[in-house]
């Protein structure tokens, strides 16, 4: 090998090394001893954690231990750990599954959740006011809430919401993927309307304390129930349309009204919903993903497990091609939503163990990063307390004096 070799080698050496160092933003990441303070000191309100439909089958889990990313984003060391003091946990199932058979599994959903939660007195308790989370933070404790993903949970039956709400569900998501009778959902084309149950439902969310969710429903779903309810309303886990054209995220003059009424935004962690860049590379393939799920149906009929590690696969495959997306992207949206709306109407929903997180944001004990890029950005330590879940708890209260002003008629 010549000299001129070897100068060249150890050029390109010399810069893959120098790239390699300062391609770690993430890894390099300081939190200041401000910022953890500041962390520790507010309540952190996550308004969507998808626990029990992502470990309710799985026996061998032990929520009391530590466990890696690939097991899921939460469990009791990592929300320490990460300061996750007010979960909302997810009551989720398909918005295929319908009728009798939604209120079964929905019933058992809470049942598990319930228990989970009292295996471990000394580290979670049940909340269902915001007294109850200030409470409990106080006494050292993860304040654990319910809220339920989809309104076809409730079988088109008032009598059903109401059972749900005793047993400690706190919101209701109108929709989910798919439109139910009285709602619509983002996930479909028809931009249905809230019909009359629809509205029924609303003023009774009002009067049992039980938020409206508009996280997931069509848009003029969302100008309907705004219209109806009386009780300030949430999107648990929505992001912002003007950065990232997602119909599941909200638009400026949405997230404005929305405030108008003092709602919150919390805003949401996932990929998808964050990136236009991936947004973009997503719908370039979908129908070629499409066509490639819908053959597994045709290949594997009666093996609904092998569909869904096949699907598995074939996403991984995907995702593999399409762009990353840094965790500094929820800073971005929460500071857009901040400057459409306000401070008093921005908060987090990550759905931490129920969708692909960005880069940086592996699981809850990286929350803290977001408290430090806040600071960094010049927000007050009062305005970043009411992000973390001070906004949150102060809706939650709202819908408290509705109610009660209601049963009181």
């Amino acid at each position: 090998m010549s000299k001129r070799h070897v100068c060249i080698g150890v050029m390109f050496c010399l810069a893959t090394v120098g790239a390699a160092l300062f391609a770690r933003p993430a890894e390099e990441f300081v939190i200041s001893e401000r910022a953890r303070r500041l962390h520790q000191r507010a309540i952190v309100v996550d308004t969507h954690v998808d626990v029990p439909y992502s470990h309710f089958s799985k026996t061998e889990f032990d929520f009391s231990r530590r466990h890696a990313p690939d097991w899921g984003h939460v469990d009791i060391p990592r929300m320490r750990e990460g300061g996750l003091d007010a979960p909302f946990f997810s009551i989720y199932i398909p918005a295929t599954v319908t009728g009798p058979e939604a209120v079964k599994r929905a019933l058992q959903l809470i049942a598990w959740t319930r228990a989970l939660v009292e295996r471990h007195p000394q580290a979670m308790a049940l909340a269902t006011t915001a007294a109850d989370v200030r409470r409990i933070h106080r006494e050292g404790r993860i304040a654990v809430l319910l809220g339920m993903e989809g309104g076809h949970m409730i079988a088109d039956d008032l009598l059903v919401l109401r059972t749900y709400a005793d047993l400690g569900v706190r919101y209701l998501t109108l929709a989910h993927s798919r439109s139910t009778n009285w709602a619509g959902s983002s996930g479909e084309d028809d931009n249905r309307p809230l019909t009359d149950f629809g509205r029924q439902v609303v003023r009774e969310l009002n009067r049992l304390g039980v938020l409206v969710d508009i996280s997931h429903v069509s848009d003029q779903t969302f100008w309907d129930a705004l219209a109806v309810s009386e009780a300030p309303m949430i999107a648990s886990h929505s992001s912002c349309r003007a950065l990232c054209d997602h119909p599941r995220n909200m638009t400026d003059e949405m997230i404005r009204a929305l405030a108008r009424k003092g709602g919150v935004i919390q805003i949401t962690f996932v990929d998808t919903f964050l990136s236009q860049e991936l947004r973009d590379a997503q719908r370039a393939t979908e129908a070629e993903r499409n066509r490639r799920i819908a053959e597994l149906r045709e290949r594997f009929p009666n093996d609904p497990e092998r569909q869904r590690s096949e699907r598995e696969r074939i996403f991984e495959e995907y995702r593999r091609q399409w762009p990353r997306v840094s965790w500094e992207r929820i800073v971005d949206h929460i500071d857009h939503a901040v400057k459409v709306a306000g401070v008093d109407h921005v908060g987090l929903g990550s759905d931490f163990d129920g969708a692909t997180m960005p880069d940086g944001m592996d699981d809850c004990t990286m929350l803290p990063k977001l408290t430090e890029a806040l600071l960094r950005r010049g927000y007050s330590e009062r305005d970043i307390e009411k992000i973390l879940g001070g906004n949150l708890l102060r809706v939650l209260e709202q819908a408290e004096r509705v109610a009660q002003r209601l049963r009181e008629r």
